[in-house]
């Protein structure tokens, strides 16, 4: 049984949410973030990517970062743009992309559920990023971004949601990219925690390196000598939890940045003893068993041959798993996505035209797939596994900045 606490939220007044509203930290480079950010002072970009604010050639996990985060976020709430909740609350969160709802519930979740896997993973976590967010979170003693996660829908939960999200909304506006952001403050968050109770089980969508955060969060600060009753708010961790009917999975793209001493004649030889190969219209798979490449110019169809797979492997039947062990390892030698320096992901709407262009560009071969369904994902976690790297990219992306958790 899955655990949803309201909390004290510190979130923007209204009028400013829009301005204070960033994208996700991870989705944007250095320079991608500056650009954003530019002449917008109340960006909390300047919170999540406080290294636009530093100079280029400065090291992004020096300690001047996590400075400059925490003195920033202490200038947005000294200067009243940032207010905080009298009473512990959750909301309702609602996104709208391409004519597509999505409604979900903004609370806190329980650490120790994140650790004894009612909360449950689908990926491996970097160290180097973990350590980041640790540090992050410590610095501003603060979850700045939420988790992602997702649940097997629930009648009596989606119709607590319809009722919390009749009246009128908190913060409602439409970012940069089209997508529209509403938030309604929950008039009775206890009948929502009520209907929770009826969803055994959470799933990391997005954030897999924030939620192992906090849970090192919580370590440390005990590890320091602070008591826990369970009640402290370091228990806990921000998260957004949507059902999983509505949440939109997009592929997350392969650049290879070389054919591993190959031409491009002999690379196609060598994928059909596994693969049916014929030219391809374009870079988006047409369905399940079908890959794409593009290589010198052309997009190509890779029909997988006999997609044998263990019943009782979920994993083995992921059509990124045929890549991985019947194109990427024994073809192009790469038998580690997580450490090679030979291959990039381009994930997201619009990543095959990207990757086309950089192979145009620089050569290599490109790799796009048909995307992973929420309910593989849930299956692969089901089972205690992990999917490969870079398996799956979700959109639209919650905006950071709108509620943020102090512990």
């Amino acid at each position: 049984m899955a655990t949803i606490r309201s909390f004290k939220a510190l979130r923007p007044l209204p009028e400013l949410a829009e301005k204070i509203a960033s994208v996700p930290y991870d989705v944007v480079n250095t320079e991608e973030a500056r650009e954003l950010a530019e002449g917008n002072d109340l960006s909390f970009l300047h919170i999540v990517r406080p290294d636009i604010d530093l100079p280029y050639t400065l090291d992004t996990y020096s300690d001047a970062v996590y400075e400059k985060a925490a003195e920033n976020f202490k200038r947005l709430k000294e200067s009243g743009s940032l207010v905080e909740e009298e009473d512990p609350s959750l909301y309702i969160y609602r996104l709208e992309m391409d004519g597509r709802e999505q409604l979900g519930i903004a609370g806190c979740c329980l650490v120790d559920e994140y650790d004894d896997n009612t909360i449950k993973k689908h990926e491996f976590t970097r160290k180097a990023k973990e350590d980041d967010r640790v540090r992050h979170m410590l610095t501003l003693r603060a979850h700045a971004g939420p988790v992602l996660l997702t649940y097997r829908r629930t009648e009596s939960l989606a119709l607590q949601l319809r009722k919390e999200s009749s009246g009128t909304p908190l913060f409602d506006f439409t970012a940069a990219d089209g997508v529209r952001h509403t938030l309604w403050r929950c008039e009775h968050p206890e009948r929502i925690q009520d209907a929770f109770l009826d969803v055994p089980a959470l799933y990391i969508a997005d954030g897999h390196h924030r939620a192992a955060g906090a849970s090192r969060v919580k370590a440390e600060i005990i590890k320091q000598g602070a008591a826990s009753s369970g009640a402290e708010e370091f228990n806990s961790f921000l998260t957004v939890i949507f059902p999983s009917d509505q949440l939109s999975i997009f592929a997350y793209n392969k650049y290879v940045r070389d054919l591993g001493g190959k031409t491009p004649r002999e690379l196609i030889e060598a994928l059909e003893p596994d693969f049916y190969v014929s030219r391809a219209d374009g870079g988006n798979p047409e369905a399940k068993g079908i890959i794409h490449m593009y290589l010198e110019g052309s997009w190509y169809r890779l029909n997988i041959k006999d997609p044998r797979f263990d019943p009782a492997d979920p994993v083995s039947a992921l059509d990124l798993s045929h890549f991985e062990k019947r194109l990427l390892e024994p073809i192009l030698g790469i038998e580690d996505q997580r450490s090679s320096q030979r291959i990039d992901f381009e994930g997201g709407i619009g990543s095959p035209e990207k990757l086309a262009e950089r192979v145009d560009r620089e050569g290599g071969a490109a790799f796009t797939f048909y995307p992973v369904s929420v309910e593989e994902l849930m299956q692969v976690s089901d089972a205690g596994m992990v999917m490969p790297p870079k398996s799956t990219w979700f959109a639209p992306k919650l905006r950071s900045g709108l509620l943020i958790h102090e512990f």
